[in-house]
């Protein structure tokens, strides 16, 4: 009888191995299948209009993941196309889909929730209230969206592709400006949809042209070590709702009469671009945040033409002379309607003038360290209003450059009326602020967009300006 039992048990092993056997060779064919008929449908693409790529990868592309670092760190050789997933009351199925080893997309919906969360959740105390709303959790690459909701300031609203998928750029080149491969850049800002925009790894992009953003993209350059230089760089123009987050942008250079696209439907013939390293032309609800940037041919970051609800937080300027224009012309009066934010960014060393350099609007300079100007800190001319508060200024030794201000080819009868002020201002070094104006409140709540802290706490606010270190399960 025991022998019999034990016959029983080998029999019923030797069935359950020739079953997961039978399952393993029928799933192995039907996966090779499966990436058979995603490779046809790729190589048809290749000679479709991005129009129509747009589409296909639309229907390739059934459900998002909300954490694109585990997909970056597989390979797409063992990688399973179909990952279920414990919902707790259900189960689901998750599939994700490959493209060309050029670009990762995914989609899923997601809550679409206007609220935003409580600055400070994960906050470790270092005053910036940025930094404290993300940086302190640990599983930060998991939860990157997070970012979008812990803006500050005028351009506290810009939330980037929050609500859209992530791309995942794995092709640092740019060898056709009108037909961008997938897995580029280029590729991914031109998108019509909402996208959140990270990289597989460290790249060096050199442009051959402008890249023209389109509406609703985050650029996060967080993990990894990404230099958009040495050529053409960034144009945010007549769009809304961008985040610039994570880059080293440098030694961009003037390009243009070419050819350029700027959405998978449209491309143009491009005049000559300035230089600037972040372009921001008639756009809204824009966020430039913990950006190095410097050594550019005209501005590092420049807003002109009616653009509005902006913030520059957290960067860090170097090396350049004209660092930041802020409305286009005296005569340019769609530009009195400007708001702009500049906290808590370093303003370091080899820098000359405009920092920013203000035309018409409104414009909140608060807790930012400058460290470093050749000739003057903040000018401006048309009757702008500036308000200063609590910024750290250390004057040069040049006993000739030791004001931070600069009212541009204008006489002072006509910008004694200005409403320019210095409110908590550490001057240091014999730096001193030139204020104007009768003080309107009116016009300062129009130039107030959150509360300053206080000057003494600049060092510690501002040590983390630029492009950070992250790593991931680490504190960024």
């Amino acid at each position: 009888m025991a022998v019999s039992k034990k016959w029983v048990s080998l029999s019923s092993l030797l069935l359950l191995l020739l079953f997961v056997a039978a399952v393993a060779k029928s799933r192995n064919f039907k996966l090779s299948e499966l990436r058979s008929g995603e490779a046809e449908q790729l190589q048809s693409s290749n000679n479709s209009t991005m129009a129509a790529r747009g589409k296909e990868v639309e229907a390739l592309s059934e459900q998002e993941i909300d954490d694109p670092e585990k997909i970056v760190s597989m390979s797409p050789l063992h990688m399973p196309l179909f990952i279920l997933v414990n919902m707790g009351s259900h189960c689901t199925y998750l599939k994700v889909t490959f493209f060309n080893d050029y670009t990762f997309q995914s989609s899923r919906s997601i809550q679409n929730s206007t609220e935003r969360r409580k600055l400070g959740y994960f906050s470790c105390g270092t005053g910036n209230p940025i930094d404290d709303c993300w940086r302190c959790d640990p599983n930060w690459h998991r939860n990157r969206k997070r970012l979008a909701d812990c803006g500050i300031g005028f351009g506290r609203n810009a939330i980037g592709g929050r609500d859209g998928r992530f791309y995942v750029v794995t092709d640092p080149g740019d060898d056709d400006p009108v037909n961008p491969r997938p897995g580029t850049l280029r590729h991914a800002v031109i998108q019509v949809e909402p996208l959140w925009i990270v990289f597989k790894r460290d790249m060096v992009i050199q442009l051959k042209q402008e890249l023209i953003m389109n509406s609703f993209k985050t650029i996060d350059g967080r993990g990894v070590n990404v230099h958009i230089a040495n050529g053409a760089c960034i144009t945010i123009q007549f769009i809304t709702n961008v985040i610039i987050h994570g880059l080293h942008i440098h030694d961009c250079k003037p390009t243009g009469n070419a050819l350029v696209r700027s959405s998978p439907s449209h491309f143009g013939w491009r005049t000559m671009a300035d230089g600037d390293g972040v372009s921001i032309f008639g756009a809204s609800h824009i966020w430039v945040d913990h950006n190095s940037l410097s050594n550019c041919a005209d501005g590092l970051v420049d807003a002109v033409m009616g653009s509005n609800s902006i913030t520059i937080s957290n960067n860090y300027f170097t090396h350049h002379n004209e660092v930041m224009l802020l409305g286009h012309s005296d005569s340019y009066v769609r530009d009195k309607q400007m708001q702009v934010t500049i906290a808590y960014n370093h303003f370091g060393e080899g820098l000359i003038q405009r920092m920013p350099r203000c035309r018409h609007g409104y414009f909140h300079v608060v807790n930012n360290d400058y460290t470093h100007w050749e000739m003057y800190a903040i000018g401006g001319s048309a009757n702008p209003t500036i308000n200063s508060q609590g910024n750290r200024y250390l004057a040069p030794t040049d006993p000739f450059a030791k004001e931070v201000t600069k009212r541009v080819e204008t006489a002072a009868s006509q910008w004694k009326g200005w409403n320019w002020r210095s409110e908590g201002d550490l001057l240091l070094n014999g730096a001193y602020f030139t204020p104007s104006g009768a003080g309107a409140s009116a016009s300062y709540a129009r130039a107030s967009s959150l509360g300053a802290k206080s000057s003494s706490m600049v060092g510690t606010i501002t040590s983390g300006a630029g492009v950070l270190s992250c790593r991931r399960g680490h504190q960024c």
